[in-house]
């Protein structure tokens, strides 16, 4: 189809970066490709995860920086929602909410881990797209908003709304 695989098995693809509205995260170093894109979009699958709870469009933007032992070490939920104010931000976020495992993530353990949701979403605002698709995760097994720390963070650093009922949202059955 005429795609470039770009390779990040190696620190040398990546560059440092000043991460200036970040509260903990002042820094990182993430792939060249990203840096020289005009624009990009950030496609997550929705997942639980062990440490973040939720994993979806704020926690993938973890998949953009090389080293993430600083995000264990160092207030997981702020620094997720740290990296996301980093400047070239995505112009999209395309959720994949097909299937979600909503258990044992983020590998899981067996096929009841897995729920068929048969769902995308789908905004330019990071925020919004994550709590949306905690609402969706919501329908299978419950999750506490205040358990996704990086949702409230990301709302403080102006990243985007939790506020559903402030947002214009288009539900479309295909």
């Amino acid at each position: 189809a005429g795609g470039i695989i770009m390779p990040g098995n190696d620190e040398k693809y990546f560059k440092e970066v000043a991460i200036p509205g970040g509260v903990t995260l002042k820094s990182a170093k993430i792939h060249e490709s990203l840096i020289e894109a005009d624009a990009w979009i950030n496609v997550p699958i929705l997942k639980n995860h062990g440490g973040a709870k939720l994993s979806c469009a704020m926690k993938n933007m973890m998949g953009i920086v090389w080293d993430r032992r600083f995000f264990h070490q160092n207030d997981l939920q702020q620094c997720i929602a740290d990296i996301c104010t980093w400047q070239k931000k995505p112009v999209l976020h395309i959720v994949d909410a097909y299937r979600m495992m909503h258990q044992n993530g983020p590998q899981g353990k067996s096929a009841a881990d897995v729920a068929t949701l048969k769902s995308m979403i789908v905004s330019p605002n990071i925020v919004a797209v994550d709590t949306a698709a905690l609402a969706l995760f919501n329908q299978v097994k419950k999750l506490d908003m205040a358990a996704v720390g990086h949702l409230s963070k990301g709302e403080a650093l102006k990243l985007g709304s939790t506020d559903l009922k402030k947002i214009n949202i288009k539900r479309i059955k295909i």
